[in-house]
């Protein structure tokens, strides 16, 4: 009798297994259809709703910028103290704020300054660029036509350019800078990063709690290893990827100082922050610093072609795996695929991102490609494993 009821339940069980699954399939078909039919009404709601947790957003990538300086205050620096936390939390967040403090005080207004030199003196370096042109056409008997009006167009757009960033620059330095129109969420962002890191002993507990009570132990732990496995190549990639960006700019900095580039804040800003990008980076930074750079002095624009390429191949061969290592373990085909797809759907978030992500997605696939040739007792070639019978 008790095993016909135990037979009934399980029964049961398997029914009511089989409606919830046809029913989140319906769900998400309905869901699908709803979506494609009112994309437009969906994605404007979508945009107000990371409009209003944007701050959060920001807030948990400060903290997990933040969070691998702290553990490591936590850990060796203030390791025997009662209130380690607390110490920690206050030394990054005063390292960090010494270090945007240097940022405004001594990088952004020379950059802001020297945008304003630039665009003040397009028309003095159109003309020196003119007359070179006009020098080298004569030197080598170049069709003088087509070069001029090559040049003319270049021209009008370069000093129309000028001409908008002039009257832009004030709004843009009074405004921008003074006011700033995000005060208030960057300040949600800060106290809601304080807390998550003061926090992360209880959330994360918290988070495993529910997932070990909404799924299955053997799928929870499955998904606990991904997200750790995803936290370590997001953690290595990132932070080494902000050192090696940082010790690129300066190089580059001190290298323009001594071979005499013109404005050499702002091309080292370009170069460092566009450094951050895997692959790209070097190229995106260089092309609109050259183009400046022929405009002002196009002997200097040579100089600095050949300064980059040598940075180029130093981060790419000697400092970026000396910071990095093999941190994604993507081949180059691969890192170019994932620059391309996620810079084309998310912009520069994607591209900085997009290398980690797909280095998480591969290595998953790897695992379950691997798990499959074993359990069918064969290898990559389609040969039997050495271990099977």
């Amino acid at each position: 009798m008790q095993d016909q009821e135990d037979r009934g339940k399980k029964k049961w069980y398997i029914l009511e297994g089989n409606h919830i699954s046809l029913l989140l399939v319906l769900l998400i078909a309905i869901s699908f259809y709803v979506g494609l039919t009112h994309f437009d009404v969906i994605s404007i709601r979508v945009k107000m709703f990371m409009n209003v947790l944007s701050p959060f957003i920001a807030g948990f990538a400060i903290a997990y910028l933040l969070n691998t300086p702290m553990c490591f205050f936590e850990r060796s620096v203030y390791r025997n103290l009662k209130y380690r936390r607390v110490l920690s939390i206050t030394t990054v967040y005063l390292l960090a704020l010494t270090v945007l403090v240097i940022l405004l005080n001594l990088i952004i207004p020379q950059v802001v300054q020297s945008v304003k030199d630039l665009a003040g003196n397009m028309q003095t370096y159109m003309k020196s660029l003119d007359q070179l042109v006009q020098t080298l056409t004569e030197q080598f008997d170049l069709d003088a036509e087509s070069i001029n009006d090559m040049f003319g167009n270049f021209s009008s757009t370069m000093s129309d350019l000028s001409k908008r960033v002039t009257e832009a620059l004030p709004q843009i330095v009074d405004v921008g800078f003074a006011v700033g129109s995000g005060v208030i969420s960057g300040i949600t962002a800060v106290i809601s990063s304080v807390y998550m890191l003061a926090g992360k002993d209880r959330m994360v507990p918290q988070l495993k709690k529910m997932m070990y009570a909404a799924l299955p132990k053997r799928r929870a732990d499955w998904l606990l290893d991904v997200c750790g496995q995803a936290n370590r190549i997001f953690v290595g990639f990132i932070n080494g990827k902000l050192i090696d960006s940082a010790i690129i700019g300066v190089l580059c900095f001190i290298l323009c100082l001594i071979f005499r580039i013109p404005y050499p804040m702002l091309v080292s800003v370009v170069v460092g922050v566009t450094n951050i990008i895997p692959f790209f980076g070097p190229i995106i930074g260089a092309i609109p610093c050259v183009i400046i750079l022929v405009i002002v002095d196009p002997w200097a624009a040579l100089r600095f072609f050949f300064l980059v390429i040598g940075l180029q191949q130093f981060d790419g061969n000697i400092l970026g795996p000396k910071i990095l290592g093999d941190s994604t373990g993507l081949s180059a085909i691969w890192v170019l695929i994932a620059i391309v797809t996620c810079g084309g759907l998310f912009g520069f978030p994607g591209m900085v991102l997009g290398v980690p992500t797909f280095a998480v997605l591969y290595s998953l696939v790897r695992e379950w490609v691997n798990k499959r040739l074993r359990k069918k007792g064969i290898n990559g070639d389609g040969k039997p494993l050495d271990s099977a019978p």
